[in-house]
């Protein structure tokens, strides 16, 4: 029996989309046996573990609803506080924070404060809660966000998550359907770039994304889509078809780019997410757009080799009694205070 053990906890289908008996087969080369936990059977009997991997979003989210469900997070909850000596990847609040948009949001407005001079953004955005488009007409000229505007649920999790919409002048804020956020569209020459964190490293992949629109309201019905339609590898879509003329933009910066996926690291304090980025076609600035929870690092041939790579260098910093702890993700004081609303967004 292998001395090292890894437990994957991921549903079906995100077990089938990252392969994970390729990943298997790659570990026991290196002596590490990989086990896949049963949620439904007590844990303590599938251990020990030295590391966790898991992609719990179904359950905490089926949990506020679900009493089976919060069964199970409960059980998992209790294994991991009686075993302080196996990592978890990633910490369940960190994670949890990011089924909520209004709370990732605030997280991605603060990088423009913290990484000044980085040329890293976030468009300006709003919080919406109510229905009433005359409250959300005052708010959007409040904070005077530029049509076109993005809407995307407050839900950052599940097939609702991706449905989104194009609003295009005041009297179009009919259309939108609270709790959402409320985003200045940004032209972007139609190409997102789709950075995958695995721990110390990241890999940018380029994907399709919505094409320019001209700036400003105009008299226009609300488009409504899905974003896996346009941002997909396969995607093909007319919203994503650029004039011809349109010259390519520059790639993001690297330097911006690292010092993006660092901080992010730290205030996450997370080692396996994504983060979408798009370059504004006239400031070139690095905007950031969407974080997302262990995403499926679709086009990154590496991910097998840099994962296990990782989570070797985490067992290696294990001690024979001490906790499992990667120092670089050390505890940070959270800035997302429900109370509070940063520069970046207003709440209505």
């Amino acid at each position: 029996m292998a001395s090292r053990r890894v437990g994957f906890c991921l549903s079906d289908k995100k077990r089938r989309r990252i392969n994970l008996s390729a990943f298997s087969d790659l570990c026991a080369g290196r002596g590490i046996e990989v086990v896949e936990i049963d949620l439904s059977q007590p844990m303590a009997s599938q251990g020990p573990f030295n590391v966790i991997v898991h992609k719990l979003s179904d359950v905490i989210v089926e949990a506020e609803y679900d009493s089976q469900s919060q069964q199970l997070l409960s059980n998992f909850q209790n294994y991991i506080s009686a075993h302080p000596q196996t990592l978890l990847l990633d910490p369940l609040p960190a994670m949890t924070q990011l089924l909520d948009r209004f709370a990732s949001y605030r997280i991605m407005s603060q990088l423009q404060n913290t990484l000044k001079g980085k040329s890293i953004c976030c468009p300006p955005y709003l919080e919406i809660n109510t229905s009433d488009p005359s409250v959300i007409q005052a708010a959007v000229r409040s904070r005077q966000l530029s049509y076109p505007l993005i809407c995307k649920t407050r839900v950052a999790h599940g097939s609702r998550s991706h449905e989104m919409s194009l609003i295009f002048s005041e009297v179009r804020l009919c259309d939108v359907r609270s709790p959402c956020i409320l985003q200045s569209f940004v032209n972007h020459g139609a190409v997102l770039h789709k950075v995958f964190v695995v721990g110390d490293d990241h890999f940018t992949v380029e994907r399709p994304s919505l094409k320019n629109f001209p700036p400003g309201p105009c008299d226009r019905s609300t488009i409504f889509f899905n974003s896996h339609d346009v941002s997909k590898p396969e995607s093909s879509s007319h919203l994503t078809a650029l004039d011809d003329t349109m010259p390519r933009l520059p790639p993001p910066s690297s330097d911006a780019m690292v010092a993006l996926v660092r901080q992010l690291r730290v205030e996450l304090g997370m080692a396996l997410f994504g983060v979408d980025v798009i370059v504004n076609i006239h400031t070139h600035t690095l905007t950031v757009i969407d974080i997302n929870i262990f995403p499926g690092y679709e086009g990154v041939p590496q991910f097998f080799s840099s994962l296990l790579s990782y989570i070797e260098s985490i067992m290696e910093k294990q001690g024979p009694s001490e906790p499992a702890v990667d120092p670089d993700l050390s505890p940070q004081p959270s800035h997302c205070h429900e109370e509070l609303c940063p520069a970046g967004g207003d709440k209505f």
